[in-house]
């Protein structure tokens, strides 16, 4: 007889084979082997992915052509913008005077007072804290309320503007060219938040490398809000309403 494990030849009477040492009754009672792959169930989504899906991509059973449009026309002028912001050097203070520059400042302004009961040094970052927390205070909306996962990309984008505007203001601690809300630069005035922050850390050393990771961080979120809102407007046009 041939073992049916290794093709070995030997005797009939062997209980076991000679060569492998395979016990032939127990071989023969395993189930034979079938070609076919075995099938096995799906993996269920986890819950973090069907979250994402829910609330990050989920968009409207038939889409407006003309809202379609106008959210085209926002992207690209946010992907132009954007460009532009990403490509410019730091130190050419381009965000610090762009337009968007006089909508965030209200937001700068109002985060001092927002922080100021809880001590001089959240008073003085409470401005820069002011001006990021109101476009993530309205990504939040977006998501949550309004169930606008678009409208969360803009939001997206002008946190990464935010992010990218005070940059320049790091950059200048030691500096204090910069002319700041009251006419005056601070070399002239005590009102130079990011002096004053570095200082009361003992970073004062460190301005242009913290301006350039605020700036960097700014440019990864700016990337990430146009991915975005392209792959959400990419299954808006598989909706549209014709």
């Amino acid at each position: 007889m041939h073992c049916p494990k290794c093709r070995w030849q030997q005797g009939d009477d062997r209980v076991e084979c000679d060569r492998c040492g395979i016990i032939f009754v127990k071989c023969s009672a395993a189930p034979p082997r079938t070609a076919s792959r075995i099938q096995r169930p799906p993996l269920q989504e986890s819950i973090g992915l069907r979250l994402a899906k829910d609330w990050l991509f989920t968009v409207e059973e038939s889409v407006n052509p003309f809202y379609f449009a106008g959210r085209v026309l926002l992207f690209l002028l946010l992907a132009l913008w954007g460009w532009r912001s990403m490509t410019t050097p730091l130190d050419t203070n381009y965000t610090g005077e762009s337009f968007l520059h006089l909508v965030n400042l209200p937001f700068h302004e109002a985060g001092h007072l927002l922080f100021m009961p809880f001590g001089r040094f959240m008073t003085i970052l409470g401005g820069s804290l002011g001006q990021v927390l109101m476009p993530l205070v309205c990504l939040a909306t977006f998501l949550l309320k309004t169930r606008d996962p678009f409208g969360g990309s803009v939001a997206l984008w002008w946190t990464a503007e935010n992010f990218m505007d005070v940059a320049p203001y790091i950059n200048d601690a030691r500096a204090m060219d910069l002319m700041l809300l009251g006419g005056f630069t601070g070399q002239e005035v005590d009102a130079h938040d990011w002096n004053n922050l570095l200082t009361m850390l003992g970073w004062l050393q460190h301005d242009h490398r913290l301006a350039q990771l605020s700036y960097g961080i700014g440019t990864a979120l700016m990337l990430l809000a146009l991915c975005w809102g392209a792959e959400l407007l990419r299954r808006q046009f598989r909706q549209l309403d014709w």
